[in-house]
């Protein structure tokens, strides 16, 4: 035998080095005389032990081959106990006997330190782990027994309190109260056995002791099936897909709900598992109040799979959603003394159904529809973001869009049904938010859409049913309806839900081409002053609809009005993520991945984008035809302020203008500015040419009235720039000649100069008799008189900003000029008055070899 799988015992560490010298014979020989030594030593406990290993050795031998691998079928049962003892496997409810027994040793120990926090808390986790060891219905007697003696402890603890002047800690009191409350709802279930332990507590701690299951054998493995509470360990099972699984009742329900309800939000809960059960007792569930439990519990359960951040609800959960969805509102349709609100009481008794009592109109259930459905549409909405919006995925998950709409309606429907009994006094609150939901779905789109999805979800109600708000015969008319639900909220609402319902319908008229009353209900609802302290969804809804007013304003002609709203948002450079259609890239500003999963989260589907490229379109086109005839202006007149009315277009157009080669255009950007460039030459032809090349008008309704008015504001800028560049060259120019080479109707050129003469733009005069421009002269400056006075405004502003860096410096101390190193205050005999002053005596000539500035050859002759 080789010395590495010897006996460790002590003899063998001393010798190990002596073991070396021998031979592998001499090594045996050794071991069996020092085996032998000490079985003659060793005492009466390691005699046994010997005698056990002797046992198994023989028993070893006797075995060959894969036998002596298996226990023997004959051998006894003391062999057997042996054999478990030494691979002993607890099971699964030994193990819950033991954390029971642990925390109720823990109440107690909280009892006598009078520490109520720890006692609520682990009375809490005892009344969870007590429903897994439900035997029939009763309750362990460990149990019984400590809640009984906590019940009275807890009773001479309050009358303690009522006699005493001290009073108890914020903890300890909160901790009473919540354990008080406990008592009273658990002990209803256990009253029976816990009125027996009152009654003589050591027989009923004594008569009917509980077995313990016998342990499992070692040499088989059993796997614990899934246990429920209230089922019994030798129930009834069917068989099910995946396994066995328990026979679910109609009586069981209730339990099998309270046990899945209290799991959730717990690690290692498998939810797929959960819902498959919720499914089964769906199938069971005979009464309408269990039917709206379990689907309630079931929409809840869908929701969790879609909880964090970064993912969305699986698509079959979501679809599986809002079925049973549409389900429970058709049901609750169908059955009206059932009922589900906010602030209902939870109904505890899991034995029997709620019943209708006297004096009782409803059977009141708890929960909230509204929330449900606003879960399920963000559900949806997160689900379009994280589609790719170009491929047909996005199209097909768009039409979900029609089955959810026709939910918010019935749901609006139930709601309004729920306002008419004023006894149940529902929340103003849900019923504004349900028209909110509606109306976020209506508002960005055409009237023909708006149409076919009312049309769609009245479809899927019956014809009894009828809404007050948004009547079945109103609902054709997609104006009237955005209306009505408008004026609605208006009227029962403020706050935040106010002020977006009132951006939803200016949204919505200036889609349509209703500018004046999208312009006056922008302007009289002030929004624009305290839009800034809104959550950033309204201010993202703010953004969009004032970029669809200025977009609505520059389709009805309006230029400018166009210009000076679209500023705001396309000045700053930062479209993309002022409309939340998606992420910018910040260069210098790091962004956190907390701020960047925010900022994910509020993109809107690509659906309701407005498009960027056709937004930079129309703000720059108009920027041009506002730019352009001012810069002529400030260029034939300098001693006008310059101003600018665009800075990014400027920017752009300088730009342009530095290229040394320009090609044909590429991008809208391109043709835009050539275009400028065209029509501050005068070329208005080539301008409109270029204007119209773009190909983005196409996404625009009404393509070919948009391509004529362009060409109508080009001739008329042009116009006004031709007048701006050429006037001071000109003493008369007739009306038709202009009219001749703009292509326009004298009344219309008589019309643009009249406007810039009463605007005093033009140093002219109309005669009429001739239909002339009669331009006065001497009104403009020359070259040189513009330059006199460009400079006399750069020497006036630099004097400022030398004055004002002096009275910085020197913070306004008089002696400011005067030099520390002065003696008396004199220099070469003389004395400086002041500031500027004139010297005043002594040789006013320096002395030669100084360093100061003769003037040369010039110098000496003014000298001389």
């Amino acid at each position: 035998m080789s010395r590495f799988f010897r006996g460790g015992d002590d003899s063998s560490s001393e010798s190990s080095s002596d073991e070396e010298l021998y031979g592998s014979e001499e090594e045996e020989e050794e071991e069996n005389d020092k085996l032998q030594q000490d079985d003659s030593d060793d005492d009466d406990m390691d005699q046994d032990s010997d005698e056990e290993s002797e046992s198994d050795s023989d028993d070893g031998a006797a075995k060959k081959g894969t036998s002596r691998f298996l226990l023997d079928v004959e051998s006894s049962e003391s062999e057997e106990s042996d054999v478990e003892g030494t691979t002993k496997v607890k099971s699964a409810k030994d193990k819950r006997f033991d954390e029971l027994e642990a925390t109720i040793s823990l109440i107690q120990n909280g009892q006598k330190i009078n520490d109520w926090g720890s006692i609520s808390n682990e009375l809490d986790k005892l009344n969870r782990q007590v429903v897994k060891l439900q035997d029939g219905g009763k309750a362990p007697k460990a149990y019984i027994k400590c809640v009984a003696e906590l019940e009275d402890f807890m009773n001479e603890t309050l009358a303690k309190q009522k006699v005493t002047p001290k009073k108890m800690n914020a903890t300890n009191a909160r901790g009473l109260n919540a354990v008080k409350q406990r008592i009273k709802k658990g002990n209803k279930d256990y009253q029976d056995q816990i009125d027996a332990f009152r009654k003589d507590s050591d027989a009923f701690m004594e008569s009917d002791e509980e077995e313990a299951p016998p342990p499992p054998k070692a040499t088989k493995v059993r796997f614990e099936a899934t246990s429920f509470p209230g089922e019994d360990d030798g129930g009834d099972f069917t068989e099910v897909t995946g396994g066995r699984g328990p026979k679910l009742t109609p009586e069981s329900i209730p339990k099998h709900l309270r046990a899945i309800l209290e799991s959730r939000g717990k690690k290692n809960t498998d939810r797929l598992e959960q819902i498959k059960i919720m499914e089964r007792l769906l199938a069971v569930a005979v009464t309408p109040y269990q039917k709206i439990r379990v689907l309630m519990t079931l929409v809840s359960a869908r929701f969790d799979l879609g909880t964090g951040g970064a993912s969305s609800m699986p698509l079959e959960q979501w679809k599986a959603a809002e079925r049973e969805l549409a389900s429970l509102l058709s049901l609750l349709e169908k059955e009206k003394d059932h009922i589900v609100i906010e602030g209902a009481e939870e109904w505890d008794d899991d034995d029997r159904a709620p019943v209708l009592e006297n004096g009782q109109k409803y059977i009141k259930i708890p929960g909230s529809i509204v929330s449900y459905i606003e879960r399920l549409d963000d559900e949806l909405t997160r689900s379009l973001q994280s589609i790719d919006p170009h491929t047909s995925e996005y199209i097909e998950r768009l039409t979900d869009e029609g089955s959810l709409y026709n939910i918010i309606v019935q749901g609006l429907l139930y709601y309004e049904m729920l306002r008419k009994d004023a006894s149940l006094e529902v929340p103003q609150e849900s019923l504004n938010r349900m028209i909110q939901r509606r109306l976020d779905h209506v508002y960005f789109k055409p009237s023909q859409v708006v149409k076919i999805l009312e049309e769609n979800s009245w479809k899927e109600i019956p014809d009894s049913v009828d809404s007050t708000i948004t009547p079945r015969s109103q609902s054709s008319d997609a104006a009237q309806l955005i209306n009505v639900l408008c004026n609605y909220l208006f009227e029962n609402s403020d706050g935040i839900i106010r002020a977006r319902a009132m951006l939803c319908q200016i949204y919505f008229l200036a889609l349509h081409d209703e500018y004046y009353r999208a312009r006056d209900m922008m302007l009289t609802s002030h929004l624009q002053e305290n839009i800034a302290n809104f959550d950033i969804t309204s201010q993202i809804l703010y953004n969009r609809t004032l970029v669809q007013v200025g977009l609505c304003a520059f389709r009805k002609g309006l230029v400018y009005d166009a210009q000076n709203t679209l500023q705001e948002i396309c000045g700053s450079g930062r479209q993309k993520e002022l409309l939340a259609q998606g992420v910018m890239i910040q260069r210098f500003h790091q962004v956190t991945p907390e701020q960047e999963r925010l900022e994910k989260q509020r993109q809107l589907p690509f659906h309701m984008h407005i498009n960027l490229e056709l937004l930079e379109c129309v703000y720059l086109t108009c920027s041009m035809l506002l730019e352009i005839p001012l810069l002529a202006q400030t260029g034939s007149s300098p001693d006008v302020k310059k101003r600018v009315i665009s800075k990014t277009y400027r920017r752009m157009l300088e730009y342009h203008e530095r290229q040394i080669f320009t090609g044909p255009p590429e991008n809208t950007r391109d043709h835009v500015m050539q275009a400028s460039k065209a029509l501050a030459a005068g070329e208005w032809k080539k301008a409109t040419n270029f204007i119209h090349s773009i190909k983005i008008w196409d996404l625009m309704p009404s393509t070919e009235k948009i391509k004529t008015m362009l060409a109508k504001q080009i001739q008329e800028e042009g116009l006004r720039t031709y007048l701006f560049t050429y006037a001071p060259f000109y003493d008369t120019l007739a009306i038709e000649t202009l009219s001749a080479m703009f292509e326009l109707d004298s009344r219309k050129v008589s019309a643009v100069v009249s406007k810039m003469i009463s605007h005093e733009e033009l140093a002219a005069a109309l005669d009429q008799v001739t239909e002339t421009v009669i331009f006065r002269k001497g009104v403009e400056l020359s070259r040189l008189q513009s330059l006199a006075l460009t400079l006399s405004d750069k020497a006036s502003s630099l004097i400022e900003t030398n004055e004002r860096t002096l009275e910085q410096r020197t913070q306004g101390s008089t002696n400011a000029f005067n030099r520390k190193d002065r003696q008396g205050g004199q220099r070469g005999g003389g004395q400086r008055g002041g500031r500027g002053g004139a010297r005043t005596g002594g040789n006013t000539q320096r002395q030669a070899g100084g360093t100061q500035f003769t003037g040369g050859a010039l110098g000496a002759a003014v000298r001389g």
